[in-house]
């Protein structure tokens, strides 16, 4: 009788343009990448960076959604906008490296972020070329691509991205986060909000309460703005900036993770001790409600010129295991020693 039902369910299955949905949308996210520079001089992985991603392009590639934070331009030209000493942290990527990134599985990367206008105007319109050319979308300069949309698993989600410079969407600015999250919030089943903010540096790896200033900036109060847009109906927040990780936390059974630091910076980019930390979180949401479901970290250590390699130490689990409990005690899931993210029971 089972295998006569079977066979039933299959041909009304053929006979249906409508898949059955799925019971699970998984989201890979990372924090910043910015896969070698030509400026202030030529710092550039082997291979046109093919070898970069190995480690993490399996788990990157089987996502129904990956996203990151793209810190710095894609252009091969054009004046930079901080200064020529051999301290300025102007990022410029070959627009050759630009495949690597579709190679590799992202579906989606933020540009709201204190790099992105290296280059000024000149370095964003190149970026937003490449990007457009191999299919990534992209968002958070104001002024520009606002926010963006992707279907999945025959669900629309929106996705927008905040960060602290003047040139991006500013998530200090509630008005502006509010009405951009609203609007997606209205059209869309899903969303997905990455924001840069926060101080920077291996002493900023813990989550304050309040609002955070650094080099005279304010940096955002990223609890507020991470629980505003879930309050909003945002399903997923993500964080970067720091240049370390931070905490993760579910709240309102929606996830928040505040910083994923960095993740494939081979050049110019601190990479000492916590810095080095490179966590991808593969995430499980519901979606038909947007409600977290279970979530895995898979640790990485970056090496000065390699990108993010496997770290069989466990020191990026405990790292965000440690700061989730210290930080965020009131979350509703907990990670395990093993780098699973589970729901309290």
């Amino acid at each position: 009788m089972r295998k006569i039902l079977c066979f039933l369910m299959g041909l009304a299955a053929m006979g249906s343009q409508a898949a059955t949905p799925a019971d699970t949308l998984t989201i890979a996210m990372v924090g910043d990448v910015m896969m070698g520079t030509t400026f202030p001089s030529r710092m550039l992985p082997e291979n046109e960076g093919r070898d970069l991603f190995r480690d993490a392009a399996a788990v990157l590639r089987r996502a129904d959604l990956t996203v990151g934070n793209l810190e710095g331009t894609l252009c091969d030209g054009g004046q930079s906008t901080k200064g020529t000493g051999p301290n300025s942290y102007s990022f410029r990527t070959p627009t050759s490296f630009a495949p690597r990134l579709k190679e590799v599985g992202f579906d989606y990367m933020s540009m709201a972020n204190n790099h992105a206008n290296d280059f000024g105007q000149v370095g964003i319109e190149s970026t937003e070329r490449c990007l457009r050319e191999q299919g990534i979308l992209f968002s958070g300069i104001e002024g520009r691509v606002e926010s963006t949309t992707i279907e999945r698993m025959g669900k629309k989600i929106g996705i927008c991205a905040f960060g602290h410079n003047s040139y991006t969407l500013k998530h200090t600015d509630l008005k502006v986060v509010g009405r951009i999250v609203d609007d997606l919030v209205s059209r869309c089943d899903l969303v997905i909000v990455s924001f840069h903010g926060g101080a920077e540096g291996r002493s900023k790896n813990h989550l304050p309460q309040g609002s955070e200033t650094f080099l005279g900036e304010n940096r955002g109060s990223l609890r507020q703005l991470a629980h505003f847009c879930i309050d909003h109906g945002a399903d997923v927040v993500y964080g970067h900036g720091p240049h370390v990780l931070r905490a993760t936390e579910v709240y309102k059974g929606r996830f928040i993770a505040y910083s994923l630091g960095n993740f494939c910076t081979p050049y110019n980019v601190s990479l000492t001790g916590i810095s080095g930390y490179a966590p991808l979180l593969e995430i499980k949401i519901d979606p038909q409600t947007g409600a977290f479901l279970s979530g895995q970290i898979h640790p990485f250590i970056q090496t000065r010129g390699i990108g993010p390699r496997a770290d069989k130490s466990g020191a990026v689990i405990r790292e965000m295991k440690q700061l989730t409990e210290s930080d965020v005690p009131q979350s509703q899931a907990a990670i395990s020693t093993t780098g699973a993210i589970t729901l309290k029971k």
